[in-house]
């Protein structure tokens, strides 16, 4: 059974960092993509980073790109995002995903594994 737990949500000032985590089991980690997404309210849910588990490639949502870095820990089988320069924008529920394959494509209902998202707020 997989399982993907986030942490390090959290409210933080413009301007200010958080890092969150999302610890996975169960995956089959070789042939893996491990991302981020978030969701404001009202809205939809939308891609913001990813990162394959064995060669280490990421992508980025252009929103954060140069902002938000994401990375992996295979010994300890968590994938960390961390968030620098944030803007009230950025404030929503941050979701881990997984699937086995390359990429996770633009449909997330083709996504099977999400976590129970973790709140992120950033005010002014």
């Amino acid at each position: 059974q997989v399982q993907l737990v986030e942490s390090g949500g959290g409210s933080v000032q413009t301007g200010g960092s958080l890092r969150l985590s999302c610890a996975a089991s169960g995956l089959t980690f070789g042939a893996s993509t491990v991302g981020w997404f978030r969701q404001a309210p009202g809205k939809e849910r939308h891609f913001v980073s990813a990162i394959s588990w064995t060669y280490g490639y990421t992508s980025y949502a252009d929103s954060v790109k140069g902002r938000f870095t994401i990375s992996r820990d295979n010994a300890k089988r968590t994938v960390y995002l961390q968030m620098n320069s944030l803007k009230a924008e950025d404030t929503a529920v941050y979701y881990c995903a997984a699937r086995v394959g390359a990429g996770f494509g633009s449909n997330t209902n083709e996504i099977p594994y999400w976590g129970q998202g973790t709140q992120v707020i950033v005010s002014s």
